[in-house]
């Protein structure tokens, strides 16, 4: 058992981490400042502070806590707004990271975890599916910032002895996902099409994706934690990273489609110009993910998405059950 701050915690993957964490037996502190967060997705067992990343307030909070390992998962997660205002993204996204790594190394913590971007720090990718050794070639300010938070994390463990893994995640989706906002291409299109709307694809739909499932995710934050409690400092490099993905592409259109027909309604959908920022192809290598933790992605982007569909339907069918024209 161990006590851990999650930032972030309200979120979509965060939250997940939460009940993980929980569920596995550890004492879960969340900060989130539910600007994209939910207090519907926080575990009740959690101690709950909704506070700004950057805020001086966090520090009494670190004090007050004493957690063994920070999960930092807290961040500005749009591509298209990275490249709008790179400023607003690097505070969030560089200075929220190096913030609570500075806390760390002040109040002894000992370990990091970080919710990284396999697809946005590789850019254009060389090679399918690309391992963690690929040629780190950011082509936004988001991929920029991921990348430079995890050179500090390096910095922090050769400089103050904080030991890090960086988790480079795939696109995740899966249930809790905002459907309103433009991180999350399955949420946006389950929402749009349960509100009988024509999902918007930006470019021609060809782009591919990694996809992995949100429980997928949090299992890989559960073995990462595991990982960090039981390893001596000695046998730890300066950092490690993790591609967690599923090897695999699936076109933009191939997602519709198969939404589409789980609903059992029409894929026809609206074309706009492609989004600055935006990657042509990705797929990420997680062997050694699977060699050094044992993790593999366990549902199929079938099973996951029908999981998701049936979250967001069961949702939607309650939002009809208590509408004030049925009370």
């Amino acid at each position: 058992m161990a006590k851990v701050l999650v930032t972030g915690g309200a979120g979509f993957i965060g939250s997940h981490v939460v009940d993980a964490y929980i569920k596995a037996g550890h004492q879960v502190a969340v900060i989130d400042n539910l600007e994209t967060g939910s207090m519907d997705n926080v575990h009740p067992a959690a101690r709950f502070y909704q506070v700004d990343i950057l805020d001086s307030s966090v520090e009494r909070i670190i004090e007050r806590e004493r957690p063994v390992v920070v999960n930092h998962h807290a961040a500005q997660v749009s591509i298209s707004r990275s490249v709008a205002d790179p400023v607003h993204d690097a505070r969030i996204n560089i200075l929220g990271t190096l913030h609570f790594l500075d806390l760390a190394r002040k109040y002894g913590v000992s370990s990091f975890i970080f919710a990284s971007s396999g697809g946005a720090i590789y850019g254009n990718q060389g090679w399918f599916p690309a391992d963690e050794d690929h040629a780190q070639n950011p082509v936004n300010a988001y991929g920029i910032a991921k990348l430079t938070a995890e050179r500090y994390l390096t910095y922090y463990h050769k400089a103050h002895g904080v030991r890090s893994v960086s988790l480079r995640y795939g696109n995740v989706y899966g249930p809790r996902q905002d459907p309103h906002g433009e991180a999350g291409v399955v949420a946006i299109f389950v929402g749009a099409l349960l509100d009988g709307n024509r999902p918007i694809i930006y470019g021609d739909g060809q782009q591919t994706r990694d996809f992995v499932y949100v429980l997928d995710v949090a299992r890989s934050n559960v073995l990462s934690l595991n990982m960090l409690l039981q390893e001596g400092d000695s046998s730890l490099p300066d950092s490690l990273v993790f591609n967690i993905s599923t090897a695999k592409e699936t076109s933009i259109l191939e997602v519709l489609d198969l939404l589409a027909s789980f609903l059992g309604c029409s894929s026809e959908c609206q074309f706009e110009p492609p989004r600055e920022g935006e990657i042509r192809r990705s797929a990420l290598d997680f062997r050694r993910v699977q060699e050094s933790l044992n993790w593999t992605p366990t549902l199929s982007l079938e099973e996951g998405l029908r999981e998701t569909v049936k979250w967001f339907s069961s949702r939607a069918s309650r939002a009809v059950q208590s509408s004030p024209e049925r009370a």
